[in-house]
């Protein structure tokens, strides 16, 4: 078998397990949608190249408002690889305590908003204190880590504790533990990552069922389209007035931060 069909198939065997968790992406789904429903929003935040799975949530072609993505440079800006703000850098800056809380602290955060936080290993500081500062705010917190890596890692943590022990529902990749699917004949460090892979299904066939309940709930979801499916005018239409909600949307999480003594 080639590498090629080895990894293709390893693929089928994780669109198999993101199957099986059907009844739980139909939870996290309603879970969302509620929070949409009532005016909040979803905040979304992930580290590392967990930024890829906030970008596939929103905005980008086939979503729509109603998600916060939370995305810090620092953490997540990897092209330069090293000198300033470098990959070492990024990845020094994840296991930082208290990074978290002075993120959210530029949000006012309402116990109706919900939270997906993406880690692949579940055990780094910054996304584990994300969810804990989230659940105090009495926040239903998710979590998208790949289960196998996750039990098989030891968390950065003083305490041990790992993103699944802030999390009131869990989504798993099914990558396998190091993430790397591939072993090349004549290497031992084996190649070619499936969190990714596993991640993007589950943001887009939780995607596809929060826009079915807003449907159903009387609020059809301004989804940013391709021209070549609704015509320009419209396409243009829906990107102006996506991003005008997603603007209201976010007003609400600046209007009351801090003392309300200014």
């Amino acid at each position: 078998m080639s590498y090629t069909r080895e990894y293709l198939q390893k693929g089928r065997d994780i669109i198999d397990q993101v199957q099986a968790q059907e009844p739980v992406i139909q939870e996290v789904a309603k879970l969302f949608a509620d929070s949409i429903l009532k005016g909040r929003m979803v905040h979304l935040f992930g580290s590392g190249h967990s930024r890829i799975m906030v970008e596939e949530m929103w905005p980008r072609y086939g979503s729509f408002p109603g998600f916060n993505p939370i995305v810090e440079l620092s953490l997540s800006f990897h092209n330069l690889v090293i000198g300033s703000n470098g990959q070492r850098q990024a990845m020094f800056l994840e296991n930082v305590p208290g990074f978290a809380p002075r993120i959210l602290r530029n949000f006012d955060i309402s116990p109706e908003d919900t939270a997906l936080i993406i880690s692949s290993s579940g055990c780094n500081v910054v996304p584990i204190e994300m969810a804990e500062e989230l659940q105090k705010r009495k926040v239903k917190v998710v979590a998208l880590v790949s289960s196998k890596h996750l039990e098989g890692s030891t968390s950065k943590r003083a305490d041990g504790k790992k993103l699944t022990d802030f999390a009131d529902y869990v989504l798993d990749t099914g990558a396998p533990l190091g993430d790397a699917m591939i072993y090349v004949d004549g290497m031992d460090t084996p190649v070619a990552p499936g969190s990714t892979l596993g991640g993007v299904l589950l943001i887009n066939t939780v995607k596809a069922e929060v826009a079915n309940l807003l449907q159903q709930n009387g609020k059809t979801p301004k989804v940013l389209s391709s021209g070549k499916i609704i015509g320009d005018k419209r396409a243009a239409e829906l990107f102006e007035a996506a991003y005008d909600e997603h603007a209201h949307n976010m007003a609400k999480l600046y209007q009351n931060v801090g003392p309300q003594n200014f």
